[in-house]
């Protein structure tokens, strides 16, 4: 048979006070209690099992986890594996020109992202960051037609073709 105890410390109610204000913070006249009967608790997440990171720290990078590119009047192959990727960086601007980022099937091509510079006085930076899937036979480049337009481009596998994630 369990028996109860009554907690009189004002270090642990204040604590309580504090993280589950919804719960009144005990209130006045309730006390805590503790017990003899074990209860068990089964948390049944990801994190838990020790297996998965939580999403925010599954998205981190590390040195070999990212691919770096600096695309400059040429064209890319960017990722050629299928899965989810994390594409971002930035389009360098001197002068005219523009940068494409196609994906492509091996037959037809379909421009995803464009940033084009109309003049040679247009100078600075653009910024882009996009998620892309791709599929067996499919890849993404990225193509600039001028030295006066550089893509810089960083690269990360999120998940693979099922979904399943990716860790750094």
């Amino acid at each position: 048979m369990a028996q109860e105890f009554f907690i009189k410390s004002t270090t642990l109610e204040d604590k309580v006070r504090k993280i589950l204000p919804s719960q009144g913070g005990l209130g006045q006249g309730i006390d805590l209690s503790a017990s003899t009967q074990i209860v068990p608790i089964v948390d049944l997440t990801e994190s838990a099992e020790g297996s998965e990171l939580r999403q925010d720290l599954q998205r981190s990078f590390s040195f070999s986890s990212i691919t770096r590119h600096n695309v400059n009047n040429t064209t890319s192959t960017l990722v050629y594996n299928t899965g989810y990727y994390r594409v971002f960086g930035s389009v360098y601007i001197t002068g005219g020109g523009f940068v494409y980022f196609n994906l492509t099937d091996g037959f037809s091509t379909k421009i995803l992202l464009t940033v084009n510079a109309d003049s040679a006085s247009q100078v600075g930076n653009e910024y882009f960051d996009f998620v892309v899937y791709l599929e067996a036979g499919e890849s993404l480049t990225a193509q600039s037609n001028s030295t006066n337009i550089s893509a810089i481009c960083v690269t990360r596998q999120l998940a693979d073709v099922d979904g399943t994630l990716v860790n750094p």
